[in-house]
């Protein structure tokens, strides 16, 4: 789970707000100029805030026309305000040298703070799968302790949380089941998570292996590292099961991934010792495919100049 003071990532919604968030800010709570200094990020918060290309358009509009939409932040026992929505407009006064940023204050506990957090920031158009999950984990672990004050026997908790669960779900426009896979990838090693997020690991075969140990799951990644493979439903599922089983090895996983899928056969395949000689160690499998066919689509160009030349 994400620590306090990580950098994560927003997109367009926290500087686009919702008509309503801005009813409750502009007229019925006082705006505060607050130095950056006091400010500081929500522990947890699970988006992203990234120095790119939008980044840089949200700059450049700050220095032209100021932070129109004030943030939301609430006190900090410990000093300063933590920030509850506006991380990117933070961020962008920073980078466009402002001393303070418009503020309104609110008195929240946890629970609320958390709630409004991730109700702000899932509007956004894009967002990342290692995002979602968070922000679900986060939301559905506080309308579960919000309820778990008033529940006193575990029977009724146990209702309660999942009650809890699909109401988040539809505030979220999520099956239950959806949900469910979601929190599952906050089970994942932050290695695997950031390979779903990078679309290198399909969402319903890290599912699967979420539910793998945690040394499992680092074994896991040599054994595709090996296969240069990534695994699909079927393979995941096999693997989740020798888990279960306790006899998931490097040696058994790797014999998974090993195997020829029915949609490989028609396919050329060159060793990973082979590749590795001449790509960076950073390269992904995908990264290789896109240079070695980039690379014969020139040979191919080349050849076929050449042979008009000789007729």
């Amino acid at each position: 789970m994400p620590k306090r003071g990580e950098n994560i990532s927003l997109k367009s919604f926290d500087d686009i707000f919702s008509t309503e968030e801005s009813r409750q800010t502009g007229q019925q709570e006082h705006v505060q100029q607050i130095p950056l200094s006091e400010l500081h990020e929500f522990e947890g918060h699970p988006f992203r805030v990234v120095d790119d290309e939008e980044m840089q358009k949200v700059v450049e509009s700050v220095k032209k026309y100021g932070v129109l939409t004030p943030a939301i932040a609430r006190p900090d026992p410990n000093g300063g305000y933590e920030i509850i929505s506006g991380h990117r407009r933070l961020r962008a006064s920073e980078l466009a040298g402002l001393e303070t940023l418009p503020v309104i204050v609110r008195n929240m506990d946890d629970d609320e703070a958390i709630i409004f957090m991730v109700d702000s920031n899932l509007q956004r158009e894009k967002i990342l799968p290692s995002e979602r999950a968070w922000a679900y984990r986060m939301k559905l672990d506080a309308v579960k302790h919000q309820g778990s004050r008033s529940d006193l026997t575990s029977g009724q908790v146990g209702q309660k949380s999942k009650t809890s669960a699909e109401l988040v779900a539809a505030q979220a426009g999520e099956s239950y089941k959806q949900l469910q896979r979601y929190i599952r990838l906050t089970e994942l090693i932050p290695e695997l998570l950031e390979m779903v997020d990078n679309k290198q690991l399909a969402f319903n075969p890290a599912v699967e292996l979420s539910f793998i140990k945690p040394n499992e799951q680092r074994e896991f990644l040599e054994a595709m590292d090996i296969s240069q493979n990534a695994p699909s439903l079927s393979q995941a599922q096999r693997i989740k099961k020798l888990s279960q089983a306790n006899m998931c090895t490097l040696e058994s996983m790797s014999e998974i991934m090993n195997e020829e899928k029915k949609d490989d056969l028609s396919k050329v395949i060159i060793s990973h010792d082979v590749l590795r000689k001449y790509f960076p160690k950073s390269y992904t499998p995908k990264q290789m495919e896109t240079q070695i066919i980039k690379l014969l689509d020139q040979w191919y160009q080349k050849k076929n100049r050449n042979q008009g030349i000789g007729d």
